[in-house]
């Protein structure tokens, strides 16, 4: 036992996938949590304190999942490095808790005495110990302990308190000073490991449920081919209508906090340059980036509450077949989804999947499905060009081609998943654990959001801001001559790229006023709308801005230009915050370059046969 109060002992949390050892952490932590990348890698490193009743400063720090030491996926290759000091930015941990699930102990134990090898102070965390009786598993923690020789404790990581008798475990561990060096487990007996196993089985277990019946019987329906794909539509079209319907409230009243915020300032300030640069540069730009943070929590609300619930597993099995028959994972079904309101946060979620050819894949892809941010832009086009009329008696032709542009993205999505999978290899098959179902846990829920909150605030907001003044400048300066015939626009390095970019796009039925709304469309695609208000001369904002907006371009637009813009936006790489993404996930600029290359031939020959196909039929 250390009795150095000052010493801050760093305790690595290690153990399998859905055993409670995030929920264990989150108790202990609470918001003094971390969450970043480990140095070199994306796997998420979660590292959090835990004051002791003594004063004593506990560093936690979350493991990955893993099934073995002995690792084969990059999360357990993050955990086997740390805990045998192999990793070249951490140091080896003063000592390891194994949480394992109190159902499971044939799975969790295994791992126990894999790491009970590396000799360095341990406990063993029996978590969801409630469960376990309410199955009638009785488990001798006295016998096991003896049979470890290690401390075992019960824990219950959803319950207030739950954590107590880890820590009072935790506070008379024979901390060393001086670490074991690093060790190699790469022949660790796995047979005899699993012997052992059942041995302690055998001695300190009794009545051993395998499954809750119920999760069985609900199994029967969620992952019934029929039944359970219907679910699955009707929760997806739940999710899908929260986030756009639920989100609308608290969108309006931050946008119109952050709009009347700057007409404040308008007001206050005397006019200059630097007026302008506060209110249209960063109170405008983190008005863009804040506007879609209701949609991003209310996404992750339900991905979260899925995933805790023990569903998303069995989603991703449920559409494994169907992804598989393109090249896909089940996993990438959940990042995906995520896409749908920002391609940021999809691209953020592809750390769960394990394959890093399906994980590239997925992130190369995840910008084709239809996200928040096209909306304005697709509902000014559409309410311009497109009649508002029935069709079939039933549907609105406005909404049938909006579905239409959703639709484009999916199928677009999948095909250039088939053409990256690997024509010489089989299609593997995807092993998943399906977790008992439990009520999603409030706390970790509100910890999880609060988490993603601060992650896209932080890393996007960063940047779209500073982009967004960038792109304030290029397009101010230099300000219009005396008796300018044009928009000041018109003369501003942005509208010089304007005019230069019309000799690329008027092929596709692109004028200088649209190519100029592409250049500070480059930091969000919403921002087109406006940018495009700039160009016509038009004074107003959000709404007005819109309604002015549709007769102006309807009758400077032909058709053809108007589909050609359409099909231009489901594949314009028209997001330098998503490149950026990319790129930090990827660790390198060749993926970011080859997304923004392949989206922009994709969205360049669309918009070419969408316009000379209107063209040839419209005249």
């Amino acid at each position: 036992m250390h009795t150095d109060s000052t010493f801050s002992p760093l305790v690595a949390l290690v153990g399998n996938p859905n055993c409670g050892k995030t929920a264990l952490f989150n108790r202990l932590t609470g918001a003094r949590q971390k969450v970043a990348n480990f140095a070199g890698v994306t796997v998420e490193r979660k590292i959090g304190r835990y004051i002791g009743q003594t004063g004593r400063v506990w560093q936690i720090l979350d493991l990955p999942g893993t099934y073995s030491i002995n690792a084969s996926t990059p999360d357990e290759q993050i955990t086997q490095a740390v805990i045998t000091g192999k990793h070249p930015s951490e140091t080896i941990p003063d000592a390891l808790v194994c949480v394992v699930d109190a159902t499971n102990l044939r799975r969790g134990l295994r791992i126990a005495l894999e790491l009970k090898l590396l000799n360095l102070p341990m406990v063993l965390a029996i978590n969801m110990v409630d469960v376990a009786q309410s199955r009638q598993i009785k488990i001798d923690l006295d016998a096991l302990s003896k049979a470890l020789d290690m401390p075992v404790v019960e824990t219950i990581a959803v319950r207030t308190q739950g954590e107590a008798k880890l820590v009072a475990a935790l506070e008379q561990l024979p901390i060393k000073s001086s670490k074991n060096p690093a060790i190699d487990l790469s022949d660790t007996p796995v047979l005899e490991l699993q012997s052992q196993v059942n041995a302690i089985l055998d001695a300190c277990v009794t009545n051993v449920v395998p499954a809750s019946p119920w999760s069985e019987k609900i199994d029967r329906i969620i992952l019934h081919p029929i039944w359970g794909t219907a679910l699955f539509l009707g929760l997806m079209f739940l999710v899908f209508q929260a986030v756009f319907s639920w989100a609308q409230v608290p969108m309006d009243i931050i946008k119109s906090t952050v709009e009347g915020f700057g007409e404040l300032v308008q007001e206050t300030m005397p006019e200059g340059v630097l007026r302008d640069l506060i209110t249209q540069g960063i109170i405008g730009g983190s008005g863009a980036v804040l506007v879609f943070l209701p949609q991003i929590v209310i996404l992750f609300f339900f991905i979260l509450a899925l995933e805790d619930s023990g569903y998303l597993p069995r989603a991703a099995f449920l559409l494994d077949r169907l992804m598989g028959s393109v090249g896909l994972s089940g996993r990438a079904f959940i990042p995906l989804l995520s896409s749908f309101a920002c391609a940021i946060p999809g691209i953020m979620s592809t750390r769960t999947i394990q394959n890093p050819r399906d994980r590239l894949t997925t992130i190369m892809i995840a910008p084709l499905m239809t996200c928040s941010a096209r909306l304005p832009v697709y509902a000014l086009i559409i309410a311009a060009f497109i009649q508002e009329k029935t069709v079939l008696g039933f549907l609105s032709l406005q909404g049938v081609v909006l579905f239409i542009l959703y639709l484009a993205g999916i199928l677009s999505a999948m095909a250039v998943a088939w053409f990256l999978k690997p024509k010489n290899k089989n299609t593997h098959a995807l092993l998943l654990e399906l977790p008992d179902y439990r009520w999603p846990n409030l706390r970790n829920l509100g910890l999880g959001l609060w988490e993603r909150i601060r992650i896209f605030v932080t890393r996007v907001g960063t940047i779209i801001l500073a982009l967004m003044i960038l792109l304030w400048f290029l397009s101010s300066f230099p300000g219009a001559p005396e008796n300018a015939t044009h928009p000041a626009i018109y003369y501003s390095i942005a509208g010089l790229l304007g005019r230069a970019l019309e000799v690329v796009f008027a092929p596709i039925g692109f004028n200088w006023q649209i190519c100029i709304a592409l250049v500070p469309g480059m930091a969000a695609r919403e921002v087109a709308v406006a940018a495009l208000g700039t160009v016509y001369s038009l004074s107003q904002h959000g709404d007005n801005l819109a309604d002015t907006l549709q007769p102006l371009i309807a009758q400077s637009w032909s058709l053809p230009t108007a589909l050609s813009l359409l099909a231009w936006f489901v594949f314009a790489p028209q997001c330098i915050a998503t490149l950026s993404v990319v790129k930090r996930e990827t660790n390198s600029w060749r993926y970011p370059l080859i997304m923004l290359g392949y989206l922009f031939g994709l969205a360049y020959l669309a918009s070419f046969i969408t316009y000379h196909v209107a063209l040839y039929f419209l005249g």
